[in-house]
């Protein structure tokens, strides 16, 4: 079963590819009842999601040992738009991800304002409580927003939003706003952001971030923030058409020992495959 669930795995080559069943299919030559069977289990147990446009590797699969691998094509994607973005703006310019009820940086760009701003690559930040966890937040469906933060929203400062009420009509501003998401001392007195979700075809995919102090414009940056965003996203649905296009030139990557055996260890109770 690890062999077959491999091969599934195997298929995806970065956090924004999606395939099919039939694309998987013909990738993994598994019987189509049995990779249907093993796709749905994988996704009730968040290795993958599923949506209208196929499937992709979900939030556990990315926290494991294909996170360099996959979260790649993205940081490649984003790298000269950030430098951009540094270069307009002279603020710090954020790349994050969901992961569960955090935002996790993958890139931080900026001057010697940067010392100022608590964060980190490689760290965490509770979503609710940022520009750019919210900007991701308002792109899910309400029932995928309370499972991952609806029991975990605590207060950061006096500012953090701690009602799922009060989220939910901050998220609906944000849409309105065509994506733009604003913070101001929420995560960190005296810091105040502005952001955009990278979005792909189910969803956000990542966001970016410009960070300032108490006095920065942040309606003044706003459009860029939504423009970087949307750059990146065209950068990204290029790649992937690209890799449908031509599967053989796509990476050869597979998943480490380390992370089959932890994967593994999930159903040895033999309750999900």
């Amino acid at each position: 079963m690890v062999d077959r669930m491999t091969l599934i795995l195997d298929a995806f080559h970065g956090s924004t590819m999606r395939l099919t069943l039939e694309e998987i299919v013909r990738s993994t030559s598994l019987p189509r009842s049995t990779a249907h069977r093993i796709l749905d289990q994988l996704v009730k147990a968040a290795w993958l999601r599923h949506s209208p446009a196929g499937y992709a590797l979900g939030r556990r699969s990315l926290r494991l040992g294909a996170d360099a691998q996959s979260f790649f094509d993205l940081r490649a994607a984003a790298a000269p738009v950030l430098h951009d973005l540094l270069l307009k703006t002279g603020m710090v310019v954020h790349l994050a991800v969901l992961d569960d009820a955090d935002v996790r940086y993958l890139d931080k760009v900026g001057g010697s304002f940067a010392a100022k701003v608590p964060s980190r690559v490689g760290g965490g930040a509770p979503a609710h409580s940022t520009a750019l966890g919210k900007a991701m937040l308002a792109w899910l469906p309400a029932e995928e927003v309370d499972a991952l933060v609806g029991g975990s929203m605590g207060r950061l400062t006096q500012r953090t939003i701690s009602d799922p009420r009060i989220l939910y009509q901050e998220m609906h501003r944000i849409r309105v706003r065509n994506g733009i998401a604003f913070e101001r001392g929420e995560h960190t007195p005296g810091i105040c952001c502005a952001a955009a979700a990278v979005r792909g075809p189910d969803g956000p995919l990542a966001a970016v971030s410009l960070v300032g102090g108490a006095e920065c414009p942040l309606e003044a940056v706003a459009p860029l923030v939504a423009a970087a965003a949307r750059t990146i996203s065209l950068e990204l649905v290029s790649q992937v058409e690209s890799e449908r296009a031509d599967p053989a030139g796509a990476p050869a990557e597979t998943w480490s020992a380390d992370t089959l055996a932890r994967l593994a260890a999930i159903g040895q109770d033999g309750d999900w495959i």
